[in-house]
Order: structure tokens, then C-alpha cells, then sequence
């Protein structure tokens, strides 16, 4: 495979830009070379943070691993894919979080952006389709629009307690089983190892399910690169082979705790420099309609990371930036002239692409119209880079903080690159922050108390704690 030959790994390297974000570009509201030299231990503390603790399943650092780890369960995933991909005219994840923002994010990514309209010849594969909330009717739009007895739903719960992901499952196998249909015929569990209600629901059948296991080291929002994420793409047919090779490839090229040198790493120490001068919003803008949901995917990451209360010696710190999604050049009709006048309070990531799938002619008329005939003979691809180009500019001529992330093309490989160079950068941040990065507090209390209000067995003191809240007062409701 060409991502196997150096010269192509080469060709295909993501790289960061961020010209834009320092005093020669910006001036005084630029970050300057000697506040990187004065971060430097610091960042160098991160970097050694990350890499003692890698594979680390107690501190949820599995994920570092994942590249190098998992030939065998890649190979049963192909095996199993082509299967589904054979027997099955739909294939639905039922998952919340990182299970379905993962796997949407690379369908989106790699397929074609209207890939469940295409004839089933073109396709070559089940139609797809996430279902990631508990709307009832999204719900039952899904419902519409699919045949229950001819879909492989993919299961994703570690526990097979996430109230959402077993509401579908519910609601699905009451239909399948009144259809007569056998679950294991129709089901893929992504769970524990051993543990966890769907490990129970496996028992009552046998064992029977098909079974892919979400590692103990792995949380949701790291896990696109383990079955979470690599079964869904492999039954679409992306190379996840590529995309692991890719993730590698990028890890090889964070392997030097020097911020010139390591990609992960200057984007953590530029985002933690312009956090402690005030810029609390961080905007991913990626000038690519494939990498549209790469924005939902990282928000997740970025914000379940980074926003905790306190840090490791118990101080409250309250960190963390408020992550943005924008798509270019749609949001330089609606935002844009925030970021340009508004608060200094932002810092815009980029994401651009060298190669499109297809650059689109534009073709030559109204040439009596100067407005518009310039545009004839150019490509809808030189068109949306040079927006791109434009942008950034604008916005450093403004001095506004900007860095761009470039994609020589959208492929397998260059995907695997993008997720695990912001993986590191997010685990760099957390450590250069003294925060747990890995765990979500905030999420489980909001659990807990969702879990109280619908009546669960051991929450009836939270019950209790919620009915006891002051009543809500009528003069504050219009």
C-alpha cells in the first residue's frame, strides 16, 4: 500500500503554520520567541508527562497505543465488515458521544458527502446512519427510513449503562424481536471486555453477539482509532489500516519534546500561552466540507478534556477555552466579522487542504460583467483556497491569533495524522495545564441526576437532594 513507501508518508505530512500567531505577523498582539523560551520547561514537563505515561489503562492514556496494538482485532474487523457489508442493506451505530461523533466524523470525512443518495452499486455497502441523541423523533425518522430485519446495528457502550445508547437498543429490539428477528443476527456489541450490561444481555443469548472490545485505557472521545470508530469505517470501506498507519506516522513525528520540532506540542504551547493572556475561545475552522464534523469530533475532545474545576494539587482553576465549530467558507458569512472586529478573545485554528477530490471548473461566461466573469477559467478548489488564504490574512492584518493545520489531500492517512495531532495536542495542554485531562466529572453528575428524575434504583437520595431544590419562582418565567 502506498502509505507503506516513505517517499509517499513524506508527501502526505500534515504540518502546522502558525506564522500567524507570533509578534513578527501580529506585532503586540502576537505571541513573541522569547514567551515560548519561557515556557519551554514546561512544555518539556508535558511532553515527558505524555510519554512516561503512555498505554497507561489507569489513567486512560490506552489510547497512545492504539496505532501499534490491535493487528489482529484490524483484521477480524475486515473479515467481519465484508460480511455486514454482504448481508446487510443498512448499518446503524447507536451510541452517544465519542462512539457517534467518531464514526460520523470519518464517514463524513471520507466518504461521499452524499453517499446514502447514491445507487447501492455506487455505494458499495449498506446506506449509513448514526443515531446519537434521544430525540424521539429523530427516532423515528430513523425508523422511516429503514428496514429493521435487513440493519446490523452496532451497539457502543463500555458499561451498557449509557441511558441513551440502551434507550436504542431497547426500543430497536422490541422491534426486531417482534419481527422475529434473533438479536445476535442483527446486533454487534462494542463494550467491556467482561464486564457491563451488554456483556449480560450476550449471557441471556448464548453469546452470541458479535462482540468488539472498547479498551479499559480508552475513553469515549479517544476511541475513534479502536473498534469504536474502526468497525463503522471499515464496513463503509475506508482503509483503517491507513488511518492507523497515519496515526503512527504522526506520533513519529511528535516524538521530540522540542516545540519547532513536534506539531502536538507547538499547538498546545500556543494555545496555553494565549489562555493565560485572556483568549478563552478556541475556533476549528476547516476549510473542507469533509472535515465539517471533524469540528463536532474535536469540540468533544477539546472541551470534556479541558474543562475541569480543579487541577492535581486540588487548587480551583476553573481551565479550559470554549470550543468553536465554523466551516469555511460557509462562516465567513456569519462569524467572520466577529472574529475580525469583535473581542480579542479568540484564537482561530484553520484546517486546509492541498488537493481536493475534484477541483470543479468553473466555467467562462458573462464576461460583460466584470463582477463575475473574473471567475471564469479558474476552479471552485483555487476559488475556496484563496478564501481560505484571504482569511487568515484578514484576520492577522486585524491581529487576531491564527495558525492553520494543512491536509495535502483528505484520505485515510492524512486523517489518521489530523485526529492523533490533536489527541497529543490535547493531552500536551491538559499536562502544561496540571489537569486531568482523561476524566469527566462534570458529565457523571449530570448522569446521576438524570438517572434520579427517571426513578433508578440507588439514586434516591439525588432524588431526594433534586426535590428539595428551591421551587422555581413564577416572576422569573415570561
Amino acid at each position: 500500500m502506498a502509505y507503506k513507501t516513505k517517499d509517499w508518508r513524506n508527501s502526505m505530512r500534515v504540518t502546522v503554520d502558525y506564522n500567524y500567531m507570533m509578534s513578527k505577523s501580529l506585532g503586540d498582539k502576537g505571541i513573541t520567541d522569547t514567551e515560548l523560551r519561557q515556557i519551554k520547561d514546561k512544555a518539556q514537563e508535558a511532553f515527558d508527562y505524555v510519554a512516561a505515561n503512555r498505554g497507561r489503562d489507569d489513567l486512560y492514556m490506552g489510547w497512545t497505543e492504539l496505532p501499534y496494538n490491535q493487528e489482529a482485532i484490524v483484521n477480524d474487523i475486515i473479515a467481519t465488515a465484508k460480511e455486514v457489508r454482504k448481508k446487510f442493506k443498512y448499518f446503524v451505530v447507536l451510541g452517544i458521544g465519542g462512539s457517534a461523533l467518531g464514526p460520523i466524523m470519518a464517514f463524513n470525512a471520507l466518504k461521499h458527502l452524499h453517499y446514502n443518495e447514491l445507487p447501492q452499486k455506487l455505494r458499495g455497502g449498506p446506506k449509513f446512519y448514526v443515531e446519537d441523541n434521544v430525540d424521539p423523533v429523530r427516532m423515528q425518522a430513523l425508523l422511516d427510513v429503514i428496514e429493521p430485519e435487513k440493519t446490523c446495528f452496532n451497539v457502543i457502550s463500555k458499561s451498557g449503562a449509557t441511558s441513551e445508547t440502551m434507550t436504542q437498543f431497547l426500543i430497536i429490539s422490541d422491534i426486531l424481536q417482534k419481527k422475529g428477528v434473533n438479536l445476535p443476527d442483527n446486533m454487534i456489541f462494542t463494550t467491556d471486555a467482561s464486564r457491563g450490561n451488554l456483556i449480560k444481555i450476550d449471557e441471556k443469548f448464548g453469546g452470541k453477539f458479535k462482540k468488539y472490545v472498547l479498551p479499559d485505557g480508552v475513553g469515549g472521545r479517544f476511541s475513534e482509532l479502536c473498534p469504536v470508530g474502526l468497525l463503522p469505517a471499515a464496513v463503509l470501506g475506508i482503509d483503517i489500516k491507513g488511518m492507523l498507519a497515519g496515526a503512527a506516522y504522526m506520533d513519529s513525528l511528535c516524538s521530540k519534546p522540542n516545540i519547532a520540532k513536534n506539531p502536538a506540542l507547538a499547538c498546545a504551547a500556543l494555545q496555553y500561552i494565549s489562555m493565560k493572556q485572556g483568549k478563552n475561545i478556541h475556533v476549528l475552522m476547516p476549510y473542507s466540507d469533509n472535515l465539517k464534523l471533524m469540528a463536532d469530533w474535536y469540540c468533544q475532545l477539546w472541551a470534556e478534556s479541558l474543562g475541569k474545576a480543579v487541577d492535581y494539587a486540588g487548587n480551583t482553576v476553573n481551565a479550559g477555552t470554549t470550543p468553536v465549530k465554523s466551516l469555511g467558507v460557509t462562516d465567513q458569512h456569519s462569524q467572520v466579522q466577529l472574529y475580525i472586529e469583535g473581542p480579542f478573545d479568540k484564537v482561530i485554528t484553520f484546517i486546509s487542504v492541498g488537493k481536493y477530490a475534484t477541483p470543479m471548473p468553473i466555467a467562462h461566461g458573462c464576461e460583460d460583467i466584470p463582477d463575475v466573469g473574473f471567475l471564469g477559467g479558474h476552479t471552485m478548489q483555487e476559488l475556496i483556497q484563496a478564501e481560505n488564504k484571504a482569511t487568515a490574512y484578514a484576520l492577522m492584518r486585524a491581529g487576531r491569533m491564527n495558525y492553520t493545520i494543512n491536509l495535502p489531500e483528505v484520505n485515510a492517512f492524512t486523517l489518521g495524522q489530523l485526529m492523533f495531532l490533536l489527541e497529543m495536542q490535547t493531552a500536551y495542554t491538559g499536562a502544561m495545564l496540571n489537569i486531568n485531562t482523561f476524566n469527566q466529572p462534570g458529565v457523571e453528575n449530570g448522569k446521576k441526576a438524570t438517572f434520579a428524575l427517571l426513578g433508578k434504583k440507588g439514586y434516591e437520595e439525588k432524588k431526594a437532594e433534586i426535590d428539595s431544590a428551591p421551587a422555581l419562582d413564577d416572576k422569573y418565567i415570561v
